[in-house]
């Protein structure tokens, strides 16, 4: 890992929706809290053409937008640390410009990269040309990597090409999250669960991402794409690595990586039986009526905007637990949780009483609230001649109540961050993105086989039918 913390960011899109909405208000925060270098500068670079007023003028209405009013006190100091360099990343003269602005790297500079995947290799081209690749450099990626494997790979040597492994920064935002890094903790710093997490106690595990959006802005990104390759990929299958993994040596990038790289590895090949597609077709979302997908996109279509997957997980740990993943658009809510179903006692000794008991469920929460739930088996207060009384009651913490502090915060600000400082931990290296995508493309390979097409479903219900019946085939109820 490299040892420097930088004090210049390089934001390559910085006039994006990106940006905007998350990257400069994530600064912004940062820097009210006193968390950025006080001689830390920030560059913005993209094709529109402004100057650094310009750019101020900007990121002033995107802060006042997208930042909480009160997390707004730090603005006009903030504004002092931009400036700006437009950019046509096919011209290598552009390059030089831009060099000139960012002046020499060797006290350290990092570089946020979220531009077209079309652009990657003349973007990391032009910053090696122009002498901004150097051994004080480190850069930061933002999603897609690719559209399969092999796609992937060419990007991932192109930018191998000029930054090695150690100074590349592959960003999932999931991983910023607090409740996501409290995962970790919950599992690791807690004696009572770590005992319990295995195939001997726990029934099965849900992962559901569900969005009431539909297609908003991304038209032409999500019909190459899809709910497999945008949801499933990438956050669900971080979020199923550390759910999964192996207690790491120690909380360092190279362990933690370590640990969910074996996780990936050992997936099952899914059948297609195990997987439900879907397509969302005109509905309401909470009272308001929305077109179908194919409206929205003006064309017919067969990319999927919901997936459900049963998956396993071949090692000691977890044999014989089934993994259910779920994600959509056009859901009846926004929510994204993790709920870690564990089995029943053995044996009740409340039987003879009338009672009846109900398996413990760990539910944690990311969005739109960050929260854990234990449900924990109590007796109902109160005398009662015809038995005794048991009801499954919420332990719950939520981080509002539980820790005094700033507003909730945005993902980016944790990961930009450590962007800055050099902490790879929380971003994603290249041996799992590979083993992402390897799992992903065998089941789109299956799905084609088998010329599996999505089935409709209605805008605001909870996907296909089919979706209830590959859980319920085991038992199993989704969590709603």
């Amino acid at each position: 890992m490299t040892q420097f913390t930088s004090d210049r960011l390089l934001l390559f899109g910085a006039t994006g929706d990106l940006s905007r909405r998350m990257l400069l208000p994530s600064l912004c925060a940062l820097d009210a809290e006193g968390l950025l270098g006080s001689h830390i500068e920030i560059i913005g670079t993209a094709r529109s053409d402004m100057d650094d007023l310009g750019f101020r003028n900007f990121a002033r209405e995107a802060l006042e937008q997208f930042l909480p009013a009160n997390r707004r006190g730090g603005i006009a100091q903030f504004l002092n640390r931009l400036s700006y360099q437009p950019l046509d990343a096919n011209d290598i003269d552009h390059f030089q410009a831009l060099a000139e602005k960012v002046g020499t790297p060797e006290k350290g500079l990092s570089i946020f990269l979220s531009t077209a995947p079309s652009l990657f290799e003349a973007t990391i081209h032009g910053l090696e040309k122009s002498g901004l690749a150097g051994p004080n450099v480190r850069i930061g990626l933002e999603k897609p990597l690719g559209i399969d494997l092999a796609s992937s790979k060419v990007i991932n040597d192109a930018v191998h090409h000029a930054f090695p492994e150690d100074r590349i920064y592959r960003i999932d935002h999931y991983l910023g999250k607090e409740t996501v890094q409290n995962l970790l903790a919950l599992r690791f710093a807690n004696l009572m669960f770590e005992p319990l997490w295995n195939a001997a106690h726990i029934d099965h595990v849900q992962i559901t991402v569900s969005e009431t959006v539909g297609l908003e802005s991304r038209v032409g990104y999500y019909d190459d794409s899809g709910a497999l390759r945008d949801m499933v990929q990438n956050h669900m299958l971080q979020l199923l690595a550390l759910v999964a993994m192996e207690p790491p040596v120690s909380y360092d990038a190279t362990n933690v990586r370590d640990e969910k790289v074996k996780v990936l590895r050992s997936l099952r090949k899914v059948n297609v039986e195990d997987t439900v597609t879907g397509q969302y077709r005109a509905g309401a979302i909470g009272g308001q009526a929305v077109p179908g997908y194919d409206d929205e996109l003006g064309k017919d279509s067969d990319t999927e905007t919901f997936v459900a997957i049963k998956a396993h997980i071949d090692n000691w740990r977890w044999q014989g637990v089934p993994f259910y993943l779920r994600t959509g658009k056009r859901m009846p809510k926004r929510t994204t949780e993790i709920v870690v179903q564990f089995r029943d006692v053995p044996h009740s000794i409340f039987t003879g009483r009338g009672a009846k008991t109900v398996p413990n469920r760990l539910v944690i929460g990311l969005q739109p609230e960050e929260n854990i739930t234990l449900s924990l088996m109590a007796k109902v207060p109160g005398l009662d001649r015809n038995g005794y009384g048991l009801r499954s009651v919420p332990l719950a913490i939520t981080t509002p109540d539980a820790f005094a502090g700033p507003q909730r915060r945005i993902a980016y600000e944790r990961l930009l961050l450590d962007l800055i400082e050099g902490d790879q931990t929380l971003f994603v290296r290249r041996d799992e993105v590979e083993a992402q995508w390897e799992w992903i493309d065998a089941i789109r390979a299956g799905w084609e086989e088998q010329q599996q097409t999505p089935k409709t479903y209605t805008s605001g219900s909870w996907g296909p039918s089919a979706a209830i019946a590959l859980a319920e085939r085991n038992g199993v109820t989704w969590h709603e």
